[in-house]
């Protein structure tokens, strides 16, 4: 059986992580647009945990690719995929 308690933590971290990035300066606007949508997203609870964890890796997957993204920011969306990854039914 999977630990929801686990599930939900890991969510809230990456949540947290993502929120880290939107909130920070020196990211730029549109990333931090496609970020602020993704925590929207996250936060839907029309879904199970594990689709929303699914879909957000793969929207994830195609904002790291953006070219004007700074490194530590790609590493830090990085750190949210790796916990959205953990997250199982």
């Amino acid at each position: 059986m999977v630990d929801d308690k686990q599930n939900k933590e890991s969510m809230k971290e990456a949540i947290d992580t993502l929120n880290q990035i939107a909130s920070n300066n020196s990211t730029p606007k549109t990333i931090k647009k496609s970020i602020a949508d993704l925590i929207v997203d996250l936060s839907n609870e029309e879904y199970s945990l594990s689709v929303r964890a699914a879909n957000t890796i793969s929207l994830l997957d195609d904002v790291t690719q953006d070219p004007n993204m700074p490194s530590y920011v790609r590493t830090q969306l990085w750190q949210a995929v790796s916990k959205l990854e953990s997250i199982r039914e």
